[in-house]
């Protein structure tokens, strides 16, 4: 039982939020984890906010840092090769192209529309990289995975609320925007609107915090998932440490279960990212029209 637990409170451990980097073998190495900076406490009135960098901290900067070279190097790819005119692009310079060109055309301007749609698909392409690399990041060993934090996809949500809501605002005006708000259903006069009126109204605004708090669950739960159910594949061999047999057969099995796991989490993380954007870009749509 003590076994079983300690196993439980690794697999927590592995896959929570710390103020510690572990180093590659730093165990063979005889080196502990990296520890991060603590105590950069803010205080607002009475309430204290601690700002101290955590390991999703450091990841998240890793990710924007590789969204920025990855579009930083193929626009030049591009630019040199058109420069040149070397015929088509080549490489991952096409692969970024294709993705970008992807999302702005069959996402962004599809779900927003082609007058306002290109506006957004700098922010939609940005979700989209930030949360793929956020996604790929937890299959290296020794790093981690941001988007397996709720606090990471909520803040993430929290963005694309603003913009759904910001950009509503500003495109209907505010007697239209009050109009997602406060609705009556057509063709309903009197009493009966009002009655409507006031049973629909509290619905619209649940309405407006539930699609980002699906979008924060969502992503959440399918990133979170992979790592419990790959840890706990491979904790399978510390229950059967002590039978020598069964240890060999069921370390096999585990290894090659979580292989198979890692192969559909690279799926996902493509799945997830696509998922996140499409959702972001469906919702600013609706809120484009007042109908």
């Amino acid at each position: 039982m003590m076994q079983t637990q300690d196993i439980g409170r690794m697999i927590l451990e592995r896959t929570g939020d710390a103020h510690e980097i572990e180093v590659p073998f730093g165990e063979w190495l005889h080196v502990g984890p990296i520890h991060l900076p603590t105590g950069w406490v803010v205080h607002v009135g009475r309430a204290a906010i601690d700002l101290s960098p955590t390991r999703n901290v450091v990841f998240l900067a890793i990710a924007a840092v590789l969204v920025w070279l990855t579009i930083y190097l193929a626009g030049r790819s591009l630019e040199r090769q058109r420069r040149t005119g070397n015929g088509a692009p080549r490489g991952v310079a096409a692969m970024v192209e294709a993705t970008s060109l992807f999302i702005r055309d069959d996402v962004v301007i599809a779900g927003i529309g082609r007058k306002r749609g290109a506006g957004f698909a700098p922010y939609i392409l940005t979700l989209f990289w930030f949360i793929l690399y956020c996604n790929l990041l937890g299959l290296i060993p020794y790093c981690e995975k941001p988007t397996g934090s709720f606090m990471v996809t909520g803040a993430l949500a929290l963005t694309a609320l603003l913009t759904i809501e910001i950009s509503g605002l500003v495109a209907l005006g505010p007697i239209g925007y009050l109009k997602t708000i406060v609705f009556t259903p057509p063709g309903t006069t009197g009493i009966t609107a009002v009655l409507l009126t006031l049973i629909m109204t509290p619905i619209e605004i649940i309405g407006k915090v539930v699609k980002p708090f699906a979008l924060m669950l969502r992503l959440f739960a399918n990133m979170a998932a992979g790592h419990f159910v790959m840890l706990s594949l491979l904790s399978l061999i510390f229950l059967f440490g002590n039978i020598t047999v069964l240890r060999w057969a069921v370390a096999g099995g585990s290894v090659l279960f979580v292989l198979f796991m890692m192969l559909i989490e690279l799926l996902v993380a493509f799945i997830q990212a696509y998922v996140f954007a499409l959702l972001t870009s469906t919702f600013i749509g609706l809120m484009q029209h007042e109908h």
